[in-house]
C-alpha cells in the first residue's frame, strides 16, 4: 500500500511539474501543488482565453487557470478545493480607478445627507446628528444634493438654530461646493466683507453671504476645520477597506479631492501596520509634484500593496455646482459658463514639469471647454517633451465636444470615467446644458468605438463605491428617478463584458500594473471575486441586485457574505 501511494505521489509530482512548465511557472519559483483550487464559471479578463472552469492558487499568486482536468495535476493532499457554485460567476478583483479613500472613510461615520429629498429632511438630518455630538464638535461631510428638492441652494439660516453648539461644514455631493453654518463662519472669521477668489465663489443673496462656498473659496472655511487625530484617520482607513472588500473591490486609485490633500501620511502609517485588504495606487496633488518626485527618488514607487507615482491636477469644477467650464453658457444660467480653477498656463507648467520627472498625469476636466483645453495641452506636451508611454488620464471627461472624441485615441489619452454619475446626473443634467450637449455626456460607447481606452471608477464619496452599480449604470443608463427605462442617451450604452474590462484589466493598465493584476492569468496576483449570478447572462436590469459572495486579495479571503 505504501509503495502504491509513493508511486502515485511521484506521478502527481511529475504531472504537476509538467503543468507548471506548460503554464510557464518554474518549480523553483512556485510550489508543486496549489494551496487552493477554485472550480466554477470564471470570466478571466484575458482576451485570448476569456472563460475557464478552474484556477489554482499558490500563496498570493495564480499558478494556472484552465479546465478542471488540468487543475487536477496541481491538486495535492493538502490542497483546498473550493466550488464557486454552478450559478455563480468568478471575475478578477474589481479596480476602482477614481476614489477618495480616506475622506470616504470619514464620510461613513458622518451625517448622511445624500438621500435627503426635501429642505425639511436636510435640516432634520443635521439636527438629529448634532444631538449625538459633544458641543464644539464639527459636523463635516454630508454629501447633500440640492437637486433632490428642486434645486434651491441651502443657506446657513436653515440650520443655525439646530446647530448652535456645533460648527457645520457640509459639502455638496461633488465636493465642489459646501455650506458653513453661523458657528463655522465665526470660527473662520468670515463676514459679509469676505472677497471672492479666482477659481472660486462666495455665494451671496442680496449682498449677504449664504454660507455657501465653491471650489477655491472652500479654503476660507476648510482652514478652520481641526485636523483629525491619527486614531481617527486609521479608523477611517479601516472602514474604507471594509467597505471596498464588501463590494468586490481589490484595488483602488485614491486621488486628492479639492483641497483635501493626499493623506499620504495615513497611507504610510497603515502600510507599516500591514494587514491591507485593498491594494492602493496613491496619487499626489499636481502642485506638489516636486515633493512626490523626491519621495520616489528616495523611497521608490512602493510595492504591490501601496504604490506611488501619479499626480492629479484640476482644470475646472463640477456640473452640479455650475463650476465646470463650458464653451457656451449654461442653459439655466445664460450669463454663466463656469470657470477654470487653475489658469491654463499655470496648469501646463505643472503638467510639463511633472511629466519631465516621469510622473503619471491624472487631470480632472468635466466641461467641454476644460476637456478641449486639456487635450490641447496634452498635444503641446507631446511636442515639447516627446512621445512616451504616459497613459495620460483625463479624470471624469464628462461633457465632450463631438469634435474632440477622436482626439483621445489620437493623443493616446485615457478616459477615467464614473458610470454611476450618468444615471445620477442624468436626472437633471439637461436642465443645465440642454439636450444637444447631453448627447456626448458620459459618451462611453462613442469613446470606445473611436478606440479610446476607458477605465471605470466610482468617485466615492461622491457616488457609491459599487462596481456592480457602475456596470448596471454603464449598460442600462436608467436614471435613478426611473424616468428613462430604456436609458438616458441610450446610444451610449456599453456591453457587460466591456464594462467588466473597464473595471478590471483596463484599470490595471491605467496604473501600469497590467502585468501583475487585472485579469486571471497564471503568474498574476490572486485577486478575485465570486458573484451570486452570472452578470453576462442575466437581464442587465438585474445587475444592480447582484451580490458579492466572496472577495479574495492575494489568495486570502477578505470578505464573505453572510449566509
Amino acid at each position: 500500500m505504501k509503495s502504491t501511494l509513493s508511486l502515485r505521489n511521484k506521478f502527481q509530482s511529475a504531472a504537476a511539474l509538467s503543468m507548471l512548465v506548460i503554464f510557464g511557472i518554474t518549480s523553483c519559483q512556485q510550489k508543486q501543488f496549489a494551496d487552493e483550487v477554485i472550480v466554477g464559471k470564471i470570466w478571466t479578463g484575458n482576451p485570448e482565453k476569456p472563460w475557464a472552469e478552474a484556477m489554482a492558487v499558490a500563496g498570493d499568486t495564480l499558478m494556472a487557470i484552465g479546465s478542471k482536468e488540468e487543475m487536477q495535476a496541481l491538486t495535492g493532499k493538502d490542497t483546498k478545493t473550493t466550488d464557486a457554485g454552478h450559478d455563480h460567476l468568478v471575475v478578477p478583483g474589481f479596480i476602482d480607478s477614481h476614489s477618495h479613500f480616506v475622506e470616504s472613510g470619514f464620510e461613513l461615520a458622518s451625517v448622511q445627507l445624500h438621500e435627503a429629498k426635501t429642505k425639511k429632511e436636510f435640516i432634520q438630518r443635521i439636527a438629529d446628528y448634532a444631538k449625538t455630538l459633544k458641543p464644539g464638535t464639527w459636523i463635516i461631510g454630508g454629501n447633500f444634493d440640492h437637486h433632490n428638492w428642486g434645486g434651491e441652494l441651502p443657506n446657513h439660516t436653515w440650520i443655525d438654530s439646530v446647530t448652535k453648539d456645533n460648527p457645520v461644514w457640509v459639502n455638496r455631493i461633488d465636493g465642489h461646493m459646501a455650506l458653513a453654518n453661523e458657528a463655522a463662519l465665526k470660527l473662520a472669521g468670515i463676514t459679509n466683507e469676505v472677497k471672492d477668489v479666482k477659481g472660486g465663489e462666495v455665494i451671496r443673496v442680496k449682498g449677504q453671504i449664504t454660507g455657501l462656498f465653491k471650489d477655491n473659496a472652500l479654503n476660507y472655511i476648510r482652514s478652520a476645520v481641526p485636523h483629525p487625530t491619527p486614531e481617527q484617520e486609521q479608523a477611517a482607513f479601516d472602514a474604507a477597506m471594509d467597505y471596498y472588500a464588501a463590494r468586490g473591490i481589490t484595488s483602488v486609485v485614491t486621488v486628492p479631492g479639492t483641497g483635501y490633500g493626499d493623506y499620504f501620511d495615513v497611507l504610510k502609517r497603515a502600510a507599516k501596520k500591514g494587514n491591507f485588504k485593498t491594494r492602493i495606487y496613491a496619487v499626489a496633488e499636481l502642485k506638489n509634484w516636486q515633493k512626490i518626485a523626491q519621495q520616489i527618488k528616495e523611497e521608490g514607487t512602493g510595492d504591490k500593496w501601496l504604490r506611488f507615482g501619479g499626480v492629479k491636477g484640476f482644470v475646472d469644477g463640477s456640473l452640479g455646482s455650475h463650476t465646470a467650464a463650458f464653451m457656451k453658457p449654461f442653459t439655466d444660467a445664460p450669463r454663466d459658463s463656469g470657470f477654470f480653477v487653475v489658469p491654463a498656463n499655470v496648469l501646463y507648467q505643472r503638467i510639463k514639469s511633472a511629466d519631465s520627472a516621469n510622473l503619471h498625469l491624472l487631470i480632472h476636466a468635466i466641461g467641454d471647454r476644460s476637456i478641449n483645453t486639456l487635450l490641447n495641452l496634452a498635444e503641446k506636451l507631446e511636442k515639447e517633451n516627446g512621445k512616451k508611454d504616459r497613459r495620460f488620464r483625463i479624470e471624469h471627461a464628462q461633457h465632450i465636444l463631438p469634435s474632440d472624441i477622436k482626439r483621445f485615441k489620437g493623443l493616446d489619452i485615457m478616459a477615467s470615467v464614473q458610470p454611476y454619475h450618468a444615471i445620477d446626473d442624468g436626472q437633471w443634467a439637461e436642465t443645465i446644458i440642454g439636450h444637444e450637449r447631453a448627447k456626448t455626456t458620459y459618451a462611453f460607447r462613442t469613446l470606445m468605438d473611436e478606440g479610446a481606452k476607458l477605465v471605470f471608477g466610482s468617485d466615492w464619496f461622491v457616488a457609491p463605491a459599487d462596481p456592480l452599480l457602475g456596470i448596471y449604470a454603464a449598460v442600462t443608463r436608467r436614471t435613478l428617478d426611473n424616468k428613462n427605462p430604456e436609458g438616458w442617451i441610450p446610444e451610449q450604452k456599453v456591453t457587460v463584458e466591456e464594462a467588466l474590462k473597464a473595471y478590471t484589466i483596463n484599470g490595471a493598465y491605467g496604473t501600469f500594473e497590467e502585468k501583475i493584476k487585472g485579469s486571471l492569468q497564471n503568474g498574476k496576483l490572486a485577486d478575485f471575486v465570486i458573484l451570486d449570478k452570472d452578470i453576462t447572462k442575466i437581464d442587465p436590469v438585474q445587475i444592480q441586485s447582484v451580490k458579492v459572495l466572496s472577495t479574495v486579495v492575494g489568495g486570502k479571503q477578505v470578505f464573505k457574505a453572510k449566509d
